[in-house]
């Protein structure tokens, strides 16, 4: 059987080898690529029918889980395989919680991604061999309980929402993101409106220390001061 595969990641190199790993699983498949969020929005308007999704979780942008989140939501059908150098237990356990069908460690060969892959589009959920829930304490089972909260939040940004809240969450002004996007700042402002909205923020600064929430690494998110828009 002939599937669309989308492949998202911002290092070539390890794309090219991706796309040749898929490509040996998938015979006779057909491939897409992107290296970055806007890409990858852009090629699922491109591609909707896309069977699988390869998604690296330090794409710029993307910030840590919260594009998972938002995907769950915005398309809940599509299969979701995150692919990160980031190994240990906690991630690979937060991946699966947010919703992705599977995981692959950047160290993983050919082989095991190609049998990741084909088992993922058959509709298996994979759990990664050995990994085991983390006993928790209460304190931790409320934290992730606030996550999971935060990402159902998430999912409910549409794909343009999202694009701005990733502007807004790396300090971009309104000025700056309508040019990206070529939008008003008069959409800009609305999109924000109904952002922090969804979210339940009270404003900029708030809604992107919930997106840290997802992030694992926040440094690369910088919240304008309020009123600076």
């Amino acid at each position: 059987m002939n599937y669309e595969v989308l492949i998202v990641d911002d290092h070539p190199l390890y794309r090219l080898a991706l796309k040749g790993a898929v490509a040996a699983a998938c015979l006779g498949s057909e491939l897409f690529e992107a290296d970055s969020v806007a890409g990858l929005f852009d090629a699922l308007e491109l591609h909707p029918r896309v069977d699988l999704l390869l998604l690296d979780l330090n794409l710029p942008g993307a910030y840590g889980f919260n594009a998972l989140a938002h995907l769950r939501g915005s398309r809940p059908e599509l299969p979701v395989i995150v692919v990160s150098g980031s190994d240990d237990p906690a991630t690979m356990r937060r991946a699966l919680a947010f919703g992705a069908q599977g995981f692959v460690s950047k160290s993983a060969d050919a082989a095991a991604i190609g049998r990741n892959v084909q088992a993922v589009l058959r509709g298996e959920v994979l759990r990664p061999a050995g990994l085991m829930p983390a006993p928790q304490t209460g304190a931790e089972t409320g934290a992730e309980a606030d996550a999971m909260e935060i990402a159902q939040r998430m999912a409910q940004l549409t794909p343009q929402q999202f694009r701005v809240f990733g502007m807004v969450c790396a300090g971009r002004l309104n000025k700056q993101i309508a040019h990206d996007l070529q939008i008003t700042e008069a959409t800009v402002k609305a999109h924000m409106t109904l952002i922090l909205r969804r979210l339940g923020a009270a404003n900029r600064t708030q809604a992107v220390l919930l997106a840290g929430r997802l992030a694992g690494d926040s440094s690369d998110l910088r919240p304008l001061p309020e009123g600076i828009e």
